[in-house]
């Protein structure tokens, strides 16, 4: 098991290591980054002392390298457009990111699975069928749109929530948090809903096919010949097999509500690092660009190997796969 972790942990870092490289040379080669720090009428003596202290006349090797260690250290540079450490930038918007994400994706799992399984075992009658019908509509339906009908129905018409914004915080020494208050809960509400709707229908959707095969399954029959209740055969052994895929997918789609969390954050004006990152890209601020790809990748590659830990949790054939010698 353990030399099982260490290969996944080689690989991520050989991930990493690549990813490093896209960022190094969009830092690198998108452009001069003095022209986006001094204005117009600066002179060119002044220019390149700044070259010269940025490093940026070093050797592409050295660059590369002293870009590495500092980004292991999570030191990438200081932004264009706000003059302040990157570093800094990011700490101060991945509590709201991550706090939208973990809601969403919570919400996306919590009513995926309900809904499957209940879409599993009764699907011919007409509830089965209304879930069916929301599910095509929430894969059919671009998230963006998704928020704005939502802002107009309940910010607009009905004055419920929020339509941006993350409402009142409070801080627990760096992290900030709305869960604690009646307006961040509220302003969470139309973001989180707008973010898992997608996910939560894939997950039903794969939770229903996954369950309806485990059900026809020799063991499943053999489960009732034995005189299970139905719901031990149900919930103790066809919903424990279905988990395996859910897993998988609901890890990766938790990198990928992070990572595209961009619109939901725009739409809403959450305050996360999606946000900080559209205004990135609009100010060509390259050190935030390049640093939100670095933080994107380590998250997808620290949910990959939880996920394959939690594989051998929930399945205990690949214990036994895993710590057969090759």
């Amino acid at each position: 098991m353990l030399a099982f972790i260490l290969r996944r942990a080689i690989q991520a870092i050989g991930v990493m290591v690549v990813v490093g490289v896209v960022a190094f040379s969009m830092f690198r080669f998108a452009g001069d980054p003095v022209n986006q720090m001094v204005s117009i009428d600066t002179s060119a003596a002044e220019r390149a002392r700044i070259r010269d202290q940025l490093g940026l006349n070093d050797p592409v090797l050295v660059q590369f390298s002293r870009y590495f260690v500092n980004a292991a250290q999570f030191k990438f540079g200081t932004s264009y457009q706000f003059r302040q450490p990157v570093a800094d930038l990011l700490a101060e918007r991945l509590p709201a990111t991550l706090e939208l994400a973990t809601c969403a994706t919570m919400l996306a799992m919590v009513f995926g699975i309900l809904l499957g399984v209940h879409s599993a075992l009764r699907r011919d009658s007409l509830l089965a069928k209304v879930f069916q019908a929301i599910s095509l509509v929430g894969i059919s339906l671009p998230t963006f749109l998704i928020g704005i009908l939502l802002i107009y129905l309940f910010a607009v018409v009905l004055g419920w929530l929020p339509s941006f914004g993350r409402g009142q915080v409070v801080r627990i020494g760096w992290w900030t948090t709305g869960l604690l208050t009646l307006s961040g809960l509220k302003a969470l509400i139309m973001p989180s809903i707008t973010l898992g709707l997608f996910q939560m229908t894939l997950i039903m959707r794969l939770v229903q096919a996954e369950m309806l095969e485990v059900l026809r399954t020799d063991y499943i029959r053999f489960a009732r010949a034995r005189g299970l209740t139905t719901r031990a055969i149900h919930f103790g052994h066809a919903l424990r097999n279905t988990l395996v895929p859910v897993i998988t997918v609901a890890g990766l789609q938790f990198g990928s509500v992070i990572a595209f969390s961009i619109i939901t954050e725009t739409v809403f004006q959450w305050p996360g690092m999606g946000l900080l990152f559209v205004q990135a890209v609009q100010n060509v601020d390259i050190p935030i660009m390049a640093a939100y790809l670095m933080m994107v990748s380590l998250i997808f590659v620290t949910i990959n190997l939880l996920v394959d830990i939690l594989y051998t949790v929930v399945d205990p054939r690949l214990r036994s796969t895993i710590s057969r010698p090759a």
